[in-house]
């Protein structure tokens, strides 16, 4: 059984095709990378998975379940999440509140006008734990705008972990942190247990090389090269296009 699978996938805007026969199978446990230069598709591709994007052709199985036409906000019911490149969060909201608005997405009370969100204490409880795996508890009080970025992508990992997700997809979380915070992220990625499949777009090749399992080479919307670590560093393709050799 796979935990992701992504079968001729197709999907254009006007004559542009940004996603051209994309093959991706991901197993349960797996730690996969997506890497490729600036506009090979790799957010669409995530946009896809997540349902935030129709395809035009093709379908996405996970664990074995269609979920081509399943309407994005049914996705992380299903056990799927995601973070994004672009941070959005809640600037003037504390960072326990941020996460417990997460975790209200998931929960029926979300569809009551009257809900006093500090009262479910079973929802700040989890968000409170959620903060703890990702070393932020001890300021969960403290008002979002007052963290720095790596503490804001943390946050939005604790986001996405607290919604119990099976496969986790991950948008460059590297992305702008210092290398101190890059070596935090890091340690909090690894201590992930292996019931989350992970699936993840880096640019920072250093930590996501180490990270991954197996990688997926992007470029114009189509899978160039797939394989381990050491398979797709000595492929002469993925150096011409994105090494630069």
């Amino acid at each position: 059984m796979s935990a992701l699978a992504v079968k001729h996938l197709w999907k254009s805007f006007g004559g542009l095709n940004v996603a051209s026969d994309i093959n991706l199978l991901v197993e349960p446990g797996e730690r996969r990378l997506i890497i490729g230069p600036n506009g090979a598709g790799k957010t669409t591709l995530f946009n896809l998975i997540m349902g935030e994007l129709t395809p035009d052709r093709g379908s996405i199985h996970l664990f074995e379940r269609d979920i081509t036409r399943v309407p994005s906000r049914r996705r992380p019911h299903l056990g799927m999440t995601r973070t994004y490149q672009i941070i959005t969060l809640f600037a003037r909201d504390t960072i326990e509140r941020n996460v417990t608005l997460a975790l209200l997405g998931l929960s029926k009370l979300r569809w009551s006008p009257l809900l006093a969100l500090h009262r479910q204490h079973q929802l700040v409880t989890s968000a409170r734990a959620a903060l703890e795996r990702v070393g932020l508890d001890h300021i969960a009080a403290r008002p979002l705008s007052q963290t720095s970025y790596g503490e804001r992508r943390r946050v939005e990992i604790a986001m996405a972990l607290a919604q119990n997700p099976r496969v986790l997809l991950l948008d460059e979380p590297f992305a702008g942190l210092s290398i101190d915070e890059r070596h935090d992220v890091h340690d909090l990625l690894i201590a992930i247990p292996r019931d989350v499949t992970i699936v993840m777009i880096e640019h920072n090749m250093d930590v996501a090389l180490d990270f991954a399992d197996r990688i997926t080479v992007l470029h114009y919307g189509k899978v160039i090269v797939e394989g381990t670590r050491a398979e797709v560093v000595a492929d002469s393709r993925t150096r011409e296009i994105y090494l630069g050799d």
